[in-house]
């Protein structure tokens, strides 16, 4: 990047938006990988014409330019992998509006997504997206990667609730798609094109919400199986009575023995699976649906089954659940952290398959998630060896994907590709659809200038694993 460049970069954000400082850059060169790739300089945008000057610059002189919300993903995807710019949009962090009549708001796309959470839910609504980093991910981000979470299972991802967008495209051309109603047919579906893209194809500036009313109550059960299968067979009668719960979250055995040597939950010695489920609605309809749970839990010979109904008792019920991730980092501090995702019939059969890899590769495998949707977070950790051990870590993974698209499944359900699994991508996508993807982002970013490196293996490889 040329000095006139940096000089140009500064007139339309403003010099005291503007950074090339080596210590200041090193804050935006990684993501929640492990890797890091330094920016030669970092822009924070204010305005939808700043974000369309610095794109129109950039795509003028042929500068990588990524966008970035906090940079919490795990597969790379805010990474600089080619230098250049990386586009800050913390600016952007106002709820602009929320519509009770309509049932909508219109965000801008630095807002945290438990932020948004908490004032939707003080007007009696509700935005149901929840990825684990709620708390600090950003809508914007959220989009980019269409975000699941816990709730995914009765309520759907982020997709489900994107009804329009404003859209700076590498050109610097500025686009609205969708709208604030709730049928709209008029032209391509773009909105639905744009999130998941990963910042690959336009950078959001704004975003129009679909919300819901908030459910009266809920309650939160947790029950404790001798075996995967059984805890299997629950979550396959649960949906099969039709009860749709709220969430619905497994560990497995691995993962329970972690949790119960970093913080115990008083579970079981046999245990070998745990569930959680919630259920949520109106405050006089949920007793019945959760007490089915409860009855298809003992049916298929749950070793413990704990039911709360008052909040006290529920975050108590949640400990094991988010006391996996501190446990993780209690075995070590090597890990790859997967999420497949396959029809949720076939989960006893993955997890069977990622016991025998952990066996065959000598390395600590912990397995959990949304049982509800399929979506399983593979955590890979590196054993005795440290970091000599990433190479097995590397063919452990190569194997637990390879297995997974032989069930049926994908090799994400959240995270995105990004750089981390692009190499992939060739097992879920034929070469017909990867050529289609590519024209797409060609006609969009014809000068590869936004996020490049990112989805698509290198040259016109279709997929790099063997």
């Amino acid at each position: 990047m040329k000095k006139s460049h940096k000089d140009a970069l500064r007139a339309i954000v403003g010099v005291d938006h503007f950074t090339d400082a080596r210590e200041e850059c090193l804050c935006y060169a990684y993501d929640a990988t492990r890797a890091q790739y330094l920016p030669e300089a970092v822009v924070f945008p204010g305005t939808t014409q700043e974000v369309s000057g610095v794109l129109r610059l950039a795509d003028t002189h042929g500068i990588p330019v990524v966008p970035r919300g906090a940079g919490s993903g795990f597969s790379g995807g805010a990474l600089p992998v080619a230098g250049g710019l990386v586009m800050a949009m913390n600016r952007f962090n106002r709820i602009r509006s929320i519509d009770t009549d309509n049932l909508v708001a219109e965000v801008e796309p630095a807002v945290v997504t438990a932020h948004f959470q908490a004032a939707v839910e003080k007007k009696g609504l509700f935005y149901p997206p929840d990825p684990a980093s709620y708390t600090f991910s950003t809508i914007g981000g959220n989009i980019a990667e269409n975000s699941g979470g816990m709730r995914a299972v009765k309520y759907g991802v982020t997709r489900d609730y994107v009804r329009g967008l404003e859209v700076v495209l590498p050109s610097g051309e500025v686009i609205h798609t969708g709208s604030a109603c709730a049928k709209d047919v008029v032209g391509y579906d773009l909105t639905t094109l744009f999130v998941g893209s990963e910042g690959t194809l336009g950078v959001v500036t704004r975003a129009t919400l679909r919300l819901l009313p908030l459910p009266e109550a809920k309650q939160t059960l947790t029950a404790a199986f001798g075996s995967m299968a059984a805890a299997a067979r629950t979550v396959s009668d649960v949906i099969g009575r039709s009860i749709v719960p709220t969430t619905l979250e497994f560990l497995d055995a691995p993962s329970l023995q972690a949790v119960e040597n970093y913080a115990p939950v008083d579970l079981p010695a046999d245990a070998q699976a745990f569930l959680l489920i919630e259920v949520d609605g109106d405050a006089d309809c949920i007793a019945g649906p959760m007490e089915r749970v409860r009855q298809v839990c003992k049916d298929n010979g749950a070793l413990q089954i704990r039911l709360a109904r008052e909040k006290a008792e529920q975050e108590e019920l949640w400990r094991a659940r988010r006391a996996v991730s501190p446990a993780l980092r209690s075995i070590s501090p090597y890990k790859m952290n997967e999420d497949i995702v396959v029809p949720r019939s076939r989960i006893p059969e993955i997890i069977d398959s990622i016991q025998q890899t952990a066996r065959r590769c000598d390395l600590p495998i912990v397995s959990f998630g949304h049982a509800g949707d399929g979506n399983i977070h593979v955590n890979v950790m590196g054993g005795a060896g440290g970091e000599a051990d990433i190479p097995k870590m590397e063919r452990a993974v190569d194997d637990i994907f390879q297995a997974t698209v032989k069930l049926g499944g994908r090799i994400s359900g959240e995270h995105g590709i990004g750089l981390a699994k692009q190499r992939y991508i060739g097992l879920n996508l034929d070469a017909p659809t990867l050529a289609l993807s590519r024209l797409l982002k060609k006609t969009l970013d014809p000068h590869n200038i936004l996020n490049p490196g990112k989805i698509f293996p290198p040259g016109n490889a279709s997929n790099a694993v063997s």
